[in-house]
């Protein structure tokens, strides 16, 4: 009987330290988002207006106008609930699903995305990736266990959250608006160079136009691309959205796809879906709410993330 109580003893061990490990990484992901939402109560945000899109470049007025209400109060918190699947290598085999939460201030901008990618049965990797307070930081943890990955408070990091700040906010739309800092100038009749200065950092993209006038991609030629080694290059790279729903009044893209351009040809590793959405306006608050009827952007087809996610 012996072995079978020390089995027993280990198997107890192991779980203790499972659930240590877990609660460790919530507490810093808790202490993370609460000073993200803490920047947001400290500041405050305009109502917006329909005068505000005068003069700005054609495509981008006509898709505040097909995304926003008429006027009210801005986004200030909106919490995004995600699942798909994640390139951990780059094979056809190197898919992984995910689950992730989502967490988005505008004014000052900031994000917590906290995701669990599943690697084996019973096995997963954490991952929580950030712009607070002007700095960018990426964690990865095995289990919450043990520190695969940690980058923070470089100036690369820095630059690489905010473009993705910006290429996502279209998940929150009045955070692209010229009164959140956004300023905007015309590329041609279907896209537009967006401009963003948050905590010392500087970022623009490229947001592309389809013909309902919703975003359908945004593009940098160039965004840090870890090599590994602790080396890095700027890379080409750009996101894909469709599938526009509306939420609390809001149109928004609820797929979306995002990729390297390699010399090679593109490197696909994120694709997703948005299944849950949580706003709070300035200085109201809206609680989560059934989306209307979708309204569909074209887009390209992909694998069910919903099965991906299994």
């Amino acid at each position: 009987m012996k072995p079978r109580f020390l089995a027993l003893g280990a198997l107890a061990a192991a779980g203790s330290v499972l659930v240590a490990g877990a609660a460790r990484w919530r507490s810093a992901t808790a202490a993370l988002v609460g000073r993200l939402r803490a920047q947001a109560a400290a500041d405050s945000l305009p109502d917006y207006v329909r005068t505000e899109l005068d003069g700005l470049p054609a495509p981008v007025a006509q898709y505040f106008r097909a995304v926003l209400p008429d006027s009210g109060s801005p986004i200030r918190y909106a919490r995004l609930e995600q699942r798909g699947r994640f390139l951990v290598r780059p094979t056809p085999e190197g898919w992984r699903p995910f689950t992730a939460m989502e967490h988005f201030t505008a004014g000052p901008a900031g994000f917590v995305w906290d995701a669990r990618i599943r690697m084996l049965p019973g096995m997963h990797v954490k991952v929580r990736d950030g712009f607070v307070a002007g700095r960018g930081s990426m964690v990865a943890s095995v289990l919450g266990l043990r520190r695969v990955a940690s980058v923070e408070g470089t100036p690369a990091i820095a630059a690489g959250a905010l473009q993705r700040y910006l290429a996502e906010a279209v998940w929150l739309p009045t955070a692209l608006l010229p009164s959140a800092g956004v300023s905007w100038t015309a590329l041609d009749a279907a896209s537009a160079r967006a401009t963003l200065t948050s905590g010392g950092t500087t970022v623009s993209l490229d947001f592309h136009f389809g013909a309902d006038g919703l975003v359908n991609r945004v593009y940098t030629p160039a965004r840090e691309r870890d090599l590994g080694g602790g080396r890095s290059a700027p890379t080409p790279w750009q996101g894909r959205f469709w599938r526009y729903e509306a939420w609390h009044g809001f149109l928004i893209p609820v797929s979306g796809e995002v990729e390297w351009l390699l010399p090679e040809g593109p490197q696909l590793y994120w694709q997703g879906e948005v299944t849950g959405v949580t706003f709070e306006l300035s200085p109201a608050a809206l609680p989560h709410s059934t989306p209307a009827p979708e309204r569909v952007a074209p887009g390209p087809a992909t694998p069910s993330a919903a099965s991906a996610a299994g």
